[in-house]
């Protein structure tokens, strides 16, 4: 600056003189009071600091060094790694302020919608609540903390939870036992002279006895009952069938059991569909049952028909396509039909009822070839799949075994007595040489057929009941229903580990023996629930990806058709079998 205030004096003064020194000696002898050319052109003696300080409007910012020595604080952080003084904690927070942030937005927040706080909860008390909510409606409310207030609130049906005095699934079906008193002074007299729950009843005026014609018609019952004794009930049903069809032969002589060919696709294939899609909406319904459905088979290979069996003791034929009609009805249980299996062409199918008869159908003509019975109630009953044995099944027993027959004589050749509760399931795997099975004893056993001792028993501690067992598509996986609401799965072959990473939750089946299915390409599991909702799953993520409101009552199977991308038949205690696209 002072070099170019000398060059400047210079050319004022060049004019003057033309001695190139005498520019030095001009500036030398210039006074600093007296008004000179120049003047304008030298610093000013006012600080500039001054004047850019009052003109500086930007807001103070903290810069990182003062954030890393502790000189700012960050109000978001929730630990720091030095101590800070009282200053910095308090001091005011850098940076301009929102004037458009309402205090809803300046709320500190770790989701979309709040601040979720980690909270310890136990795992009973969580699906004690769940369960309640979703069987009654209402629940504990978990943001008011009951340590705190003596109040109880409720979210959900809150005029329901004040009927039911807040009781959950866990103590409804319970009522409270009464404090019993205790013996003080004179109590212990009444104590002595109680007599009993029953002491009221010991009265002759208080009892009800029934009348002279009464009396007449219960002795002639105990009568015949003494004669006759328990031979004529424990007598088979007797067996007939019911064609609803007006011909059973088309102007081919080809019976219903022929595939048809003009559906739109080739059931005769034995290809699945390279992808499936979830369904969406419902397209029919089969009613014909008076009584709840208990279990649906579809016929082997094709799919074009379907087989059904109720608690009315009967059990339907059903089209799958075309008309949809009920072509045939099976009659010959005296009891409901617990399970059914068609053998592998499907020209036979097996019945197990209540009533302790195992009974052999022809689907074609509806007669009943032949009846075989223990006299124990059949739980489950299969064809051994393999074509060379086609006249063995077995059958889980209510007595603990499994029980092995041959039709040609009907004669029991092999019994599997290892479980120590009723079997529930029998499934074929590895090429049909072994089969697994389940039992209420909580255990999974896989056994060679025809040799009555298990090669594998699977038991956990952790472990309940899995009434439902279906194997998938690719033989590889067996899908069990787990009576503590999720569906496990378990390898198929060699060594039948239990997969933790493929285990599907969100439904609720505890009680319910609902069955599992797997669309045929592998990519979603489906399963009906005690509320009657289809539930489908994503078999990659087990993430649960639909939910469909499917019966009234309990949706006790759910069969994805073999052939088809989106087609899934549902079967419901309330008597109706849909099928949804």
């Amino acid at each position: 600056m002072s070099a170019a205030v000398a060059s400047l004096v210079s050319y004022g003064s060049d004019s003057d003189s033309e001695n190139e020194s005498e520019p030095k000696t001009s500036v030398e002898k210039v006074d600093p009071v007296t008004p000179d050319a120049t003047a304008h052109l030298k610093p000013l003696e006012c600080e500039p600091t001054m004047t850019l300080a009052l003109l500086n409007s930007a807001p103070e910012v903290a810069v990182k060094e003062s954030v890393e020595t502790g000189e700012h604080l960050d109000p978001s952080l929730k630990e720091v790694n030095y101590n800070p003084t009282f200053e910095t904690m308090f001091a005011p927070e850098f940076g301009p302020m929102n004037p458009f942030k309402s205090q809803q937005m300046a709320a500190p927040r770790n989701m979309l919608s709040g601040y979720a706080e980690p909270d310890h909860l136990n795992d009973f008390m969580f699906e004690q609540q769940r369960r309640t909510f979703s069987t009654y409606g209402y629940a504990l409310d978990p943001s008011v903390d009951t340590h705190q207030t003596a109040s109880i609130t409720y979210i959900g049906a809150v005029d329901e939870a004040e009927k039911n005095k807040g009781l959950t699934v866990f103590e409804s079906g319970h009522k409270k036992a009464e404090k019993r008193k205790k013996v003080k002074g004179g109590d212990a007299e009444e104590i002595d002279n109680f007599l009993g729950p029953w002491a009221k009843y010991t009265d002759e005026q208080s009892v009800a006895k029934p009348t002279e014609e009464e009396r007449k018609d219960l002795d002639e019952y105990l009568a015949k009952r003494q004669k006759k004794g328990r031979n004529e009930e424990e007598a088979p049903g007797e067996e007939k069938t019911i064609l609803h069809v007006k011909d059973m032969y088309d102007y081919q002589g080809r019976s219903y059991l022929h595939v048809p060919q003009d559906v739109g696709i080739n059931l005769r294939s034995a290809d699945a569909p390279n992808k499936c899609y979830l369904p969406k909406k419902q397209i029919h319904v089969w009613s014909g049952h008076t009584k709840g459905v208990s279990g649906i088979r579809l016929f082997p290979s094709s799919g074009h028909l379907l087989l059904s069996c109720s608690m009315d003791c009967k059990i339907k034929l059903w089209e799958v396509y075309n008309e949809r009609r009920c072509i045939r009805t099976f009659i010959g249980h005296s009891k409901a039909v617990r399970d059914i299996c068609f053998n592998n062409i499907g020209t036979q199918f097996l019945s197990a009822g209540y009533d302790r008869y195992l009974k052999l159908w022809d689907s074609e003509t509806g007669q009943c070839i032949s009846r075989f019975t223990n006299r124990k109630v059949p739980y489950c009953v299969k064809f051994n799949p393999d074509e060379e044995k086609q006249n063995l099944f077995v059958a889980g027993m209510s007595d603990k075994k499994i029980v092995q027959w041959d039709i040609r004589t009907g004669e029991v050749v092999q019994e599997y007595d290892r479980h120590l509760g009723a079997v529930n399931t029998i499934t074929f795997v590895d090429e049909n040489r072994r089969f697994v099975s389940t039992s209420d004893d909580k255990s999974l056993r896989v056994w060679e057929w025809d040799i009555p001792v298990d090669f594998k028993y699977i038991a956990e501690p952790s472990m309940h009941s899995m009434p439902a067992v279906t194997l998938s598509p690719n033989g590889k996986w067996l899908a069990c229903q787990s009576m503590d609401n999720q569906i496990l799965i378990f390898g198929a072959q060699n060594r039948f580990r239990l997969n933790k990473k493929k285990v599907f939750k969100g439904h609720m089946v505890a009680g319910y023996a609902c069955q599992v299915d797997f669309s045929p390409d592998m990519s979603y599991v489906v399963s009906g629930d005690a509320d009657g909702k289809l539930n489908i799953w994503d078999w990659k993520t087990t993430k649960l990806y639909h939910r469909i409101k499917a019966h009234d009552k309990v949706c006790i199977s759910a069969l994805w058709h073999p052939h088809e991308t989106s087609k899934v038949i549902t079967c419901g205690w309330d008597g109706q079998i849909k099928l949804w696209d």
